[in-house]
């Protein structure tokens, strides 16, 4: 596979996304909302005395939705990659190209991974500098940076940016309306969404060991997920039997 040819399909993407201003917004109201609502809302509950113990393991908690944030994120510009150049009549110059199946994929894959995981890590740490500026004194220490925040952005948060990324190729290359792939991949976000409710009634405990056991499984998933796209993905089928 020729990384250079990959890189000019993102390219492409990258032109194509920054015009379409739904996914530019979606992308900024969501970091704004996890990396400065979710800090004053920390904030609340540091200012009350009688929760100040508990401040912790919400912090912990709240972290969890950079995990979240990743598998969301890619939804729009992944779901869109293939069957929105379908619906506007681009995607069959593209197929008909030199370019192989993977060099597709993976430039793809790369304009829809980069931008998420990019805005997902520029909210962490503007989430992590509030969080500690709102909790010193409180606490009496920075909370921020630790092992469970650092798994979840160097580990658990990429892997859940390319699990979301590689279904959504997959359906985007299976389905023939924008609206079904982007609704049929917001889906991936359902496990993840889960965790977080188990975190908060303390059915599940986000300890650094857990973290890293769910990294673990998703690195599988992903392994398995990306092995499907590439035996699936048909450009014959494509250009001949999409309506």
């Amino acid at each position: 596979m020729r990384l250079s040819k990959a890189w000019i399909v993102a390219s492409k993407d990258f032109k194509t996304f920054t015009k379409r201003r739904n996914i530019l917004y979606s992308i900024v109201y969501f970091e704004v909302f996890i990396s400065i609502g979710l800090p004053f809302l920390i904030r609340f509950i540091a200012n009350k005395p009688s929760a100040v113990a508990l401040v912790p393991a919400f912090m912990n908690a709240f972290s969890f939705w950079f995990v979240i944030g990743a598998s969301l994120l890619p939804v729009g510009i992944a779901s869109y990659s293939l069957v929105g150049e379908k619906v506007q009549k681009s995607l069959e110059p593209l197929l008909a190209t030199p370019t192989t199946d993977e060099e597709i994929l993976a430039g793809k894959s790369i304009a829809a991974f980069l931008p998420a995981i990019g805005a997902n890590y520029v909210g962490a740490v503007i989430f992590a500098v509030l969080a500690d500026l709102f909790t010193y004194r409180q606490l009496g220490y920075l909370c921020y940076p630790n092992w469970n925040i650092a798994v979840i952005l160097f580990l658990l948060a990429p892997l859940a940016c390319a699990l979301s990324v590689g279904c959504n190729v997959l359906i985007s290359s299976r389905v023939s309306d924008a609206r079904s792939a982007q609704q049929l991949g917001a889906l991936v976000v359902l496990p993840f969404g889960a965790v977080y409710v188990l975190s908060e009634i303390q059915v599940l405990t986000l300890t650094t060991s857990h973290l890293l056991i769910m990294a673990a499984v998703l690195a599988v998933v992903d392994a398995i997920v990306f092995t499907l796209v590439k035996a699936t993905f048909k450009r014959d089928e494509i250009l001949t039997k999409w309506k």
